[in-house]
């Protein structure tokens, strides 16, 4: 995976999945889980403020994560949320 490999170099990554049973196995470094659609990692089409909300919860996981492997929900939900 390109992941470990990028990380095996010394920079760390942070991965966003929307198939938890497909993460859990592959087992990533680093990723943040959305439960929406499949296709749609970042979001619906055209909502920038949502896509930017959804790279925000990654960046922050990539500091917060310490366990390799880990995977956090950060609870964003599809088509129920205000993002500014």
């Amino acid at each position: 995976m390109i992941q470990r490999a990028v990380e095996a170099i010394g920079i760390p990554t942070i991965g966003i999945s929307i198939v938890r049973e497909f993460t859990e196995k592959v087992k990533p470094p680093r990723t943040v889980f959305l439960k929406w659609p499949f296709g749609h990692p970042l979001g619906e089409p055209f909502n920038a403020a949502q896509h930017r909300t959804v790279l925000l919860k990654a960046f922050e996981a990539l500091y917060r994560i310490e366990t390799p492997g880990e995977i956090i929900d950060p609870g964003l939900r599809w088509r129920r949320e205000q993002y500014k």
